[in-house]
């Protein structure tokens, strides 16, 4: 089994601006733009009121009712309204498809989203960057795959609850995918029923990529077995061994800043699994 750390989200290329930690912690994951999809940004719901109403302000008016969303990675039931059926949802095409294809990604494994993330303040009636406050990488979902379509051969009535999805509205391509998500976490040594995907809800530090004081988002910390010694392979894209330092009981890692999907191998890193595992049975705190 494979674990990868994929980047979604808003940030400074796609989107412009970081995704909100609100006042409370709450983390909400905004989806970038894109112009062929047929779901808006008004149409998307969270807490109550369309997704607008945090995006525009935060935009400063960039992104707007009627534009696209790229809703993908699509976890949350109650965003939308649902054809019956649906289940969480990934699609992935391009460049970044073709790297999880030869890294072997598929059924079983796990996919761990993460992004770029800044506190908010509601102040004068709108929202706000909290002055003072510094963007960093957080992991805000996840999903197992249960099994991986082509979009091809998904245009039929099997897969009518996914045609909402916004890799449909692209041109035949043998490349573009769907990951379908488990309905149950399936993980060695898991003994609870645990969903195959959801959302972290709020800011935890364990879930925390980027050093807590770290000078650039990319300057991560992670957990002492990430270190890629004794020959094992490094994260994915990330071979450059000047890239990685062991320092005072865990991994400090300068992560790339281009690609989505970054692949470690679970044979290789036992720990990798049960990590996130943990991870996920303790996503409410």
């Amino acid at each position: 089994m494979k674990l990868i750390l994929s980047r979604k989200g808003f940030d400074s290329a796609a989107g412009g601006v970081p995704s909100p930690i609100l006042p409370d912690g709450r983390l909400l994951a905004l989806p970038i733009p894109d112009a062929t999809s047929t779901i808006r940004y008004g149409d998307i719901a969270f807490d109550g009121a369309p997704l607008t109403s945090l995006v525009t302000p935060l935009t400063r008016g960039r992104v707007r009712p009627e534009d696209g969303a790229h809703l993908d990675p699509d976890l949350i039931g109650d965003m939308l309204p649902r054809a019956p059926g649906w289940r969480p949802i990934f699609g992935q095409s391009g460049q970044a498809q073709g790297h999880l294809r030869n890294q072997g990604v598929g059924p079983g494994d796990l996919l761990l989203f993460f992004g770029l993330f800044r506190r908010v303040e509601h102040r004068k009636g709108d929202w706000h960057w909290a002055p003072g406050s510094r963007p960093c990488h957080i992991i805000w979902g996840w999903l197992q795959v249960e099994s991986v379509v082509a979009v091809d051969q998904a245009r039929g009535g099997d897969y009518a609850w996914a045609h909402y999805h916004p890799h449909f509205r692209r041109r035949p391509d043998p490349n573009n995918m769907l990951y379908l998500a488990r309905r149950r976490l399936a993980l060695p040594g898991l003994g609870e029923a645990l969903p195959g995907a959801g959302i972290f809800p709020r800011l935890a530090p364990e879930r925390q990529l980027t050093a807590p004081d770290a000078e650039r988002v990319s300057q991560w910390r992670l957990p002492a077995w990430c270190y890629p010694g004794d020959g094992r392979p490094p994260l994915s894209y990330h071979a450059n061994r000047q890239r990685w330092r062991q320092h005072d009981g865990h991994t400090e890692l300068s992560a790339v800043a281009r690609g989505q999907e970054f692949v470690l191998d679970g044979d290789d890193y036992p720990q990798a699994l049960p990590w996130a595992g943990e991870l996920i049975r303790h996503r409410d705190r």
